[in-house]
């Protein structure tokens, strides 16, 4: 019906929970009741057209419970005085809670609005924004509360986050909130204990001085001259980043790929190496300034991706060049291509004129829609027969 029905009007006090405005109200924001809600009622012609309809629809209404329905005298020429709804009020906060049944969930919000009163009232203006966040967390709420206050007792640790130490908690909990608690812990730290620059999740450790991880390169040697190790042990090497960086190899070539099998099976190249890419970004070579002396090649998808990645590398290392990313390449194994999920639609910078010619038509799809060629279904006689008309092995 196109009359405002009880249903229309759970749904309209459902919208206001949905935003949060009820919970905000019950920590101390703006207060929403008595509140009046949007009443969509007969014409003055369908009073007369569809009069026991009307008749219906105003029974319904006033059986309702938990709002106050305001009537008004209507005089008719046709059918005389009658009495309709003219507006519809919830007049309580309880009324609201009661249409929509979330009584429960109120009274339980409630509460972890004056635990963290009592104990970090600092984060209640956080709670009046997000609400509905506290609430998905009610279980956990009181250890999120413990782990603010452990920081605030200390403040930039200088341990990793797993060595954490409190009664209940388990560093998981921290691990997979870390969102939620940087916006908890900005509030409730001094701002001499936070370092400002550090954004984003994965500077979580650095924002608040925990000890983080070291990060490790994986590289293989090309060329049996080049030895870390003693003779006839496989030259797969995973090392820290400081230890990276102050490597003195005699290698005057790198190659740099995605591809874990790509990286294990690439053939020997003489005063070269191979890293594997892995997914991580390039900063973490930026600090080796042995590399600055190098030729570097990157070896990645053929798709938007793969030249956007490439974009990425130029921006620490300008002089690197793509390896088996061309044109040619690609046509040549039309019949490995697949399709890219998410391909990327955005201008790359750093591309040579070649490399930007062949991304425009990959994201326009001018070769075909969506077209990838994945770098592990290059057969490896053509990595042989390109490395030795390249670098005339």
């Amino acid at each position: 019906m196109e009359w405002t029905t009880p249903s229309d009007l759970r749904t309209q006090v459902q919208k206001l929970w949905d935003k949060g405005l009820i919970l905000a109200s019950l920590a101390g924001s703006e207060a929403l009741f008595p509140r009046r809600l949007t009443l969509k009622k007969p014409t003055s012609a369908e009073l007369s057209v569809r009069f026991n309809e009307v008749r219906t629809w105003i029974a319904n209404l006033r059986q309702g419970v938990h709002y106050r329905v305001v009537m008004r005298d209507l005089r008719h020429h046709l059918i005389g005085n009658n009495s309709i709804p003219y507006e519809i009020w919830i007049d309580t906060i309880e009324d609201a809670l009661n249409i929509i049944g979330k009584i429960r969930d109120a009274k339980q919000f409630t509460g972890l609005v004056t635990l963290t009163r009592e104990r970090q009232p600092l984060l209640l203006p956080w709670i009046m924004k997000h609400p509905l966040k506290v609430l998905a967390l009610a279980s956990d709420w009181p250890l999120l509360l413990d782990i603010v206050n452990w920081m605030q007792a200390h403040p930039r640790p200088g341990i990793y986050l797993r060595q954490v130490d409190i009664p209940g908690v388990h560093t998981k909990l921290i691990e997979r909130n870390l969102s939620i608690l940087k916006e908890l812990l900005d509030l409730a730290l001094p701002p001499d204990s936070v370092n400002a620059e550090a954004e984003g999740i994965d500077q979580f450790c650095c924002r608040y001085g925990f000890l983080e991880k070291p990060l490790r390169i994986r590289f293989r040697l090309l060329d049996p001259k080049l030895v870390l190790q003693p003779s006839g042990v496989g030259q797969d090497i995973a090392i820290n980043q400081d230890a990276f960086n102050l490597l003195d190899l005699k290698a005057s070539r790198v190659f740099i790929t995605e591809n874990e099998i790509n990286f294990l099976a690439f053939p020997s190249v003489p005063e070269s190496m191979v890293i594997f890419g892995a997914g991580y970004g390039f900063e973490m070579l930026v600090q080796a300034a042995w590399l600055r002396r190098c030729a570097i090649h990157y070896w990645g998808d053929i798709d938007t991706h793969g030249f956007a990645i490439l974009d990425q590398l130029r921006a620490y290392f300008p002089h690197a060049r793509s390896f088996l990313m061309d044109r040619k390449t690609l046509i040549a194994h039309k019949s490995q291509w697949v399709s890219e999920p998410q391909p990327l639609n955005r201008d790359l910078t750093r591309l040579s004129a070649e490399e930007n010619a062949l991304f425009d038509d990959l994201r326009f799809n001018r070769i075909g829609p969506a077209v990838r060629l994945e770098q592990e279904r290059i057969g490896f006689d053509l990595i042989k027969s390109e490395l030795k008309s390249v670098f005339e092995l």
